[in-house]
């Protein structure tokens, strides 16, 4: 049997949820009547129905998952416990829960629950209906589950299937990436206006368009980022003499960034297993 995008219940609408309803309803993938929403901070829930009328909210989790069959969890992994112990009188092998955090594994929640499991990583970029969403399957997944996920990511972002293996660094690029580009972007702009005097709002102005300028350049095909460096890097120019202070300084750098993330991920991964390993598994 098919599954349709009939109604989606999403649990947890702080930022990331709120970011996928909201893409969702721009995108016109799906219908505010489409939806029920949840949040343990009412307010929250009520705030983005008030901001998309039609939408439903859920007075506890066992009321959405009795109306929705996908459900959609985002909330922080440390919160997975009680609200699967909160989900469990509700949930049926006929419900589908897609989760969106990468430090829960999939093969442990199928020991909690009767239902399929899939992971989305969204990222802040799909909020323009733009970027990659990264997609995991559980054991249970089913081809009619996969396109369910592709059609319900697809018109937000480009669904990209990935292995457990390459779950961190994905997710350290994809959805992480752009914290870390602005933080780089915002220290250039810093140091600009502290070294030269420009105004803050004139370098920002400046930088945010020669981002957006590099991203229609790799979307359109003109350049790649190594072309692209070697057609502004003019032989013994102003630029190579920049870049050069960079070859000293970045190399490493990700490097660093990457094992950090990894051990901060292993580190989660051990507190979820250790969470939900006290929530009584689905008789």
């Amino acid at each position: 049997m098919e599954m349709i995008l009939e109604r989606i219940g999403v649990i947890g609408t702080g930022s990331m949820g709120s970011l996928l309803v909201d893409a969702w309803l721009a995108a016109n993938t799906l219908s505010p009547g489409q939806l029920t929403i949840f949040n343990r901070t009412p307010a929250k829930a009520l705030a983005l129905a008030e901001r998309h009328p039609g939408l439903h909210v859920a007075e506890n989790n066992v009321q959405l998952a009795r109306e929705a069959k996908v459900l959609v969890l985002c909330v922080k992994p440390l919160e997975y416990g009680e609200v699967l112990e909160q989900l469990q009188p509700a949930l049926t092998p006929e419900h589908l829960m897609i989760v969106i955090t990468s430090s829960v594994k999939l093969e442990l929640l199928e020991s909690q629950l009767p239902s399929p499991v899939a992971r989305v990583v969204p990222s802040i970029t799909n909020a323009a209906k733009s970027g990659v969403s990264l997609c995991e399957f559980g054991s249970r997944i089913e081809d009619r589950h996969r396109r369910l996920v592709f059609s319900l990511f697809s018109p937000i972002s480009q669904p990209v299937e990935i292995v457990p293996s390459f779950l961190r660094i994905s997710s350290d690029l994809a959805s992480c990436g752009p914290a870390f580009l602005s933080y780089i972007l915002a220290q250039m702009i810093e140091e600009a206006a502290t070294e030269t005097g420009i105004s803050r709002q004139t370098a920002t102005f400046l930088v945010s368009q020669m981002l957006i300028g590099v991203g229609q350049l790799l979307q359109k095909n003109l350049f790649n980022l190594s072309s692209l460096q070697e057609r502004v890097c003019v032989p013994n120019g102003i630029t190579g003499e920049g870049l050069s202070v960079l070859e000293e300084r970045i190399p490493g750098v990700f490097a660093e960034v990457f094992r950090r993330t990894q051990a901060k991920f292993s580190e989660d991964q051990e507190l979820v297993k250790l969470r939900l390993s006290q929530v009584p598994a689905e008789k």
